[in-house]
């Protein structure tokens, strides 16, 4: 395990430090030669809730359309399967779950449901799916988000219920539920499982590199010519980018923030990530960002791997990410503090 001790500083402070290291290295860039590239063709459809972005490196325009097709066809298979409040699989078994019957699912079903609540285990819960009524309680569960602040009855109610992913029970692909407060939201995560069936298609047409990219999720696939990908992580007050690194063959990158899906009330921000222990919103950091790498599921866990260190918060983000086994994090908290772990903050020196 790499070294987990943190690195904390202002904002401004970390902006000025990469500036500094951008001018020393910007000669160099600009002397090498440009590396002969094939084209990147572009391509991007609207998906779960968000822009599922295609870079595909080299091939025809023709053959990129094709390959871009099939991996948006997959995306919206995934939408209409995964949907947690308009008709879908998953709101079928909820429906199923709270009637206490069992359902009839499939084999990916019960995969990603096993998955899912694989991490919730590791994560001690603090990732926890099965709280589908508590973020519907508080107007997550929606297309448009209103500035509604849920009664403390209610939310306590929903809390002492205490669904979790352990609940489910699975008999092949029979799904029931030894608790009906169970309601599967999986939100954040079937997101990333997305990208990872999307790099499987694209793998089996043979690209040589692509770059996947939903929400604040992005899977890398090979390298675009002589040099990586590169990707960046947006300021979660800002319409920037505050760093820039490299991406690798199989690395994905995954940030969980507090400034798409939320609502101001009474001068506090309430971000749609509820802690299931309290069930409340969310509300010392700003955003969150891994790496993940290797294996058939980088994307999942970039997706869902997040949500426990953003839960676990500034004082206790660094022994979840050992929890989790996971090297590079980034944290901002909401009074701008960057904290990263050593090894992150080497792939962002060596990216420069």
């Amino acid at each position: 395990m790499a070294s987990m001790t943190s690195r904390s500083c202002p904002l401004l402070a970390l902006l000025w430090l990469l500036w500094l290291l951008w001018l020393a290295c910007a000669g160099v860039a600009a002397a090498a030669p440009a590396p002969q590239q094939e084209p990147i063709h572009r391509r991007h459809q609207q998906v779960f809730g968000a822009t599922l972005d295609l870079s595909i490196y080299g091939g025809t325009a023709a053959r990129a359309d094709q390959l871009a097709a099939d991996v948006f066809q997959e995306a919206t298979r995934l939408h209409n399967k995964f949907h947690a409040w308009q008709p879908s699989e998953l709101t079928a078994l909820n429906d199923a779950i709270a009637r206490k019957q069992v359902y009839q699912s499939d084999a990916e079903m019960v995969a990603v449901l096993k998955s899912a609540a694989a991490l919730a285990g590791r994560a001690d819960n603090t990732f926890n799916p099965a709280i589908g009524q508590l973020i519907r309680l508080w107007g997550f569960q929606s297309s448009e988000i209103g500035a509604h602040v849920p009664l403390p009855a209610d939310v306590r109610r929903l809390v002492e219920a205490n669904p979790r992913m352990s609940d489910l029970v699975f008999d092949g692909t029979r799904i029931a539920s030894r608790n009906s407060a169970v309601m599967l939201d999986l939100g954040g995560f079937v997101k990333g499982y997305a990208l990872d069936r999307a790099a499987a298609i694209l793998r089996a047409g043979q690209v040589k590199a692509a770059l996947i990219s939903a929400g604040g999720n992005i899977l890398a696939l090979g390298r675009p010519g002589q040099r990586p990908w590169r990707v960046g992580v947006q300021d979660p007050r800002g319409a920037g980018m505050i760093v820039q690194m490299a991406l690798h063959d199989n690395e994905a990158i995954g940030t969980s923030g507090d400034y798409q899906r939320y609502f101001m009330k009474d001068g506090r921000r309430r971000a749609h990530i509820i802690d299931p222990r309290s069930g409340e919103s969310v509300d010392l950091v700003a955003s969150v960002t891994i790496i993940t790498a290797g294996g058939a599921d980088p994307g999942t866990r970039s997706d869902g791997y997040t949500k426990p260190l953003f839960i676990a918060g500034p004082q206790h983000w660094q022994a979840m990410a050992q929890r989790l086994g996971l090297k590079e994090v980034l944290l901002i908290d909401t009074q701008r503090q960057v904290s990263m772990t050593a090894a992150m903050q080497s792939r962002i020196a060596a990216s420069k």
